[in-house]
């Protein structure tokens, strides 16, 4: 196959490419005009992220003179450093960043890609995904669409509980009833249930690994095709980085956004109490050794800012490119990349 720079091969891709230029613009324009400030934050991080199923690509800095050396990463996400110029004082502000996730590739997939963040003091969730909504239905008002459907953008998006989703795609299963400790879910509670409705558990595999795989064959297939849908209020297990709803705290208040069978963000109201983020951390870094056999070390910079004080505060990870697929009916992510990796 010829080299994605050839003639041919780039003619084919200018169509796409040049609508995912546009989306740019306008998406730079609508947060501008927002009062949002654009900021560029490093690539190299002393810790790339802490989600135990991603792996880093790994890098080492060594000083010319003497001998400081260090390890350093490719940033899974801009989000801790984007945190920490919140806890600093700047304000709303968002950022194009490229990102990298080792070992990831596919029609939806690239190894390097492009997130859009975007982080607003005293926005609530609920604010976030009216904002969110705006942006969308602006940079892209003919509608999200793959070869073979289009989603509209100028109707309400979709609101969705992820224990409704549950209930409507998965024969009634209520989720939060398998997780009576809302730290501690029951994988016995939630394999009994899944059985009911034909789902087996397989061997090895936690409450998470069992959520996930009735969430990926049974919940996202059905829902962002006649409307994009946030899926909001997660399990509080699955928490991330959000904060947990004071009004029932069995739920964290998190949204994906979904649309034309493609996620296309994550957003929390974000955690903002440094010591329960720590705990988080020290329990993701325990699953990462149970799945990698590896340690990886926390940014402790990233917790002092939390400590000196993180604003109430909501932000969302939108992935670009995909985005940039949907505004242009692009079938593959590297038909909106101008020079794919893989």
């Amino acid at each position: 196959m010829s080299p994605p720079w050839s003639p041919g091969r780039l003619a084919a891709r200018l169509p796409f490419l040049r609508r995912r230029a546009r989306l740019v613009a306008d998406i730079r324009a609508f947060l501008s005009g927002r009062g949002y400030t654009e900021v560029e934050t490093p690539i190299l991080q002393p810790c790339p992220g802490m989600e135990p199923h991603l792996d880093a690509f790994e890098t080492r800095y060594t000083a010319r003179l003497g001998h400081d050396t260090r390890p350093l990463s490719l940033q899974f996400s801009p989000e801790f450093a984007m945190k920490k110029l919140l806890a600093g004082g700047a304000g709303p502000i968002f950022q194009f960043a490229r990102v990298f996730r080792n070992g990831e590739a596919g029609p939806n997939h690239q190894p390097e890609f492009t997130m859009l963040e975007w982080y607003r003091p005293g926005l609530s969730l609920a604010g976030l995904m009216d904002e969110t909504e705006a942006l969308i239905r602006g940079a892209v008002p003919e509608g999200l669409r793959t070869p073979k459907l289009t989603v509209p953008t100028e109707v309400p998006f979709e609101r969705l509980t992820v224990a409704e989703a549950f209930r409507r795609h998965c024969d009634g299963l209520d989720i939060l009833a398998t997780a009576p400790d809302p730290l501690a879910p029951d994988l016995g509670l939630l394999a009994s249930a899944a059985a009911r409705i034909g789902v087996r558990h397989r061997d090895g595999e936690t409450w998470q690994d069992l959520f996930f795989r009735l969430l990926l064959e049974r919940v996202e297939p059905a829902i962002g095709r006649e409307r994009p849908t946030f899926l909001t209020h997660w399990p509080a297990s699955e928490a991330a980085l959000s904060r947990r709803d004071p009004a029932d705290p069995r739920v964290a208040l998190r949204f994906e956004l979904f649309a034309a069978g493609l996620e296309l963000a994550n957003a929390y109201e974000e955690l903002t109490d440094a010591s329960e983020q720590r705990a988080r951390f020290a329990a993701w870094a325990l699953e990462r050794r149970r799945v990698a056999g590896e340690e990886r070390a926390v940014d402790e910079d990233f917790l002092a800012a939390l400590e000196h004080g993180l604003p109430a505060c909501s932000g969302i990870a939108m992935g670009l490119d995909r985005l940039a697929m949907l505004a242009s009916g692009a079938a593959r992510i590297e038909d909106v990349l101008w020079l794919p990796v893989v």
